[in-house]
């Protein structure tokens, strides 16, 4: 229950539908009291918010401090992992279950990127297994158990995949992970901006992650006029994933660790 209401309330306090509830009560305001002057004014600041935030420029510029904590994978060159690591943990993200589909096509948003990225540095790690998080949503099959599908329909064998199909936040995925593999070092791959949230969660539970940021998003290479200063869908998404983070952190700074008031619960105890 407690899942769900953070996830409803996530979802309606996200950039568009906070918007259009705003937007909504100055039409009210407008449309069915004197506050007129009020009205005009919440409906100009909410469509300029709306306006803004679909700019590249606005957008990218909220979201690169975010990605910048970790720019750059630490893990292009496998040299620079001493000892190659035995696992590559891919946090999960959106996915749907369409047997029907191509197994790509059931990673939404910023899965598949987690997914492909995961199974570059797979490549690098000879003998390493690939671990996949995420619980079951609406559909007959995990996020997790998505994600192996899609990564042995890449060429990963199904013995070198793993799925924790119990975690359904990045807390929980920390936790099971440290089930797992305990307190050897592993790659952590999600995306950029998620890392540094992901990073503290797992360092929380006394584990040695070693980051793999995928589905870079904030562009800083040229663009064309009209990619940049026209309001864009897609660059709204970008902002989305600021305001999603920020309130996920300000969450996890706030709220106690389960794990840390009952630490005999975990067998690796220690003090997302």
């Amino acid at each position: 229950m407690q899942f769900l209401f953070k996830k409803y309330l996530g979802a309606m306090v996200m950039p568009l539908p906070l918007i259009l509830l705003i937007s909504l009560a100055a039409l009210l305001l407008l449309w069915f009291t004197r506050w007129q002057k009020t009205g005009k004014t919440v409906l100009t600041f909410s469509w300029l918010t709306l306006l803004l935030l679909s700019l590249q420029p606005v957008a990218d510029k909220l979201l690169l401090p975010l990605e910048s904590v970790y720019a750059k994978s630490a893990t292009s060159d496998p040299n620079q992992i001493n000892p190659p690591v035995d696992y590559i943990v891919v946090l999960g993200g959106g996915f749907t279950y369409n047997p029907n589909w191509a197994p790509s096509s059931n990673l939404l948003n910023n899965s598949l990127p987690r997914v492909t990225e995961g199974i570059r540095l797979y490549r690098l790690n000879p003998g390493s297994k690939m671990v996949f998080t995420g619980g079951k949503g609406t559909t007959t099959k995990s996020s997790a158990e998505v994600a192996a599908i899609v990564a042995q329909s890449l060429g990963v064998p199904a013995e070198d995949t793993i799925a924790l199909t119990k975690p359904m936040d990045t807390e929980q995925e920390a936790n099971e992970v440290e089930k797992l593999i305990g307190k050897q070092p592993f790659i952590l791959v999600t995306s950029a901006n998620h890392m540094q949230r992901a990073i503290t969660f797992f360092q929380q539970h006394g584990l040695n992650p070693i980051p793999g940021p995928a589905n870079q998003l904030a562009i800083t290479s040229p663009l064309r006029p009209w990619e940049k200063y026209l309001p864009s869908a897609y660059f709204l998404s970008h902002s989305e994933r600021v305001w999603y983070e920020t309130l996920g952190t300000l969450w996890q700074r706030i709220k106690p660790s389960k794990d840390l008031e009952q630490p005999q619960k975990s067998e690796h105890s220690q003090p997302k």
